[in-house]
């Protein structure tokens, strides 16, 4: 049997505090403690339920323009409003029939996908 256990992306020094602006406070996403070896190098784990995303520091930062974890939410439109007044503009995609979905760029430019449940 497997499971996801969680979704790494990266982020560049320093941009925790705005990652976290994003992640927990337009997201709602919880920040759990990272074991101390781990928490000297910087970043955030972040979670919401089963949705476990880990933001870890690269010095040589780019950000994910085509990979992307894909979040499946309860009310697609409430969040794209949340996110369109945030600045965080969605960019909307009807390539799969029958599912409402759109991108979303996170504070540092990694993709981020948002679909209706």
């Amino acid at each position: 049997m497997l499971r996801l256990d969680h979704v790494q992306l990266a982020i560049p020094p320093g941009a925790e505090d705005l990652c976290r602006t994003f992640y927990s406070g337009l997201l709602g996403l919880s920040e759990v403690q990272k074991p101390p070896a781990l928490a000297k190098r910087g970043g955030l784990w972040l979670e919401c339920g089963s949705v476990r995303i880990h933001l870890g520091v690269e010095e040589d930062f780019r950000p994910a323009r085509k990979a992307h974890p894909a979040i499946t939410v309860t009310d697609l439109d409430a969040l794209a409003r949340l996110l369109s007044d945030a600045g965080h503009e969605p960019a909307w995609d009807d390539a799969i029939p029958d599912v409402r979905r759109f991108y979303v760029q996170d504070p540092v430019g990694n993709r981020i996908e948002f679909m209706q449940d």
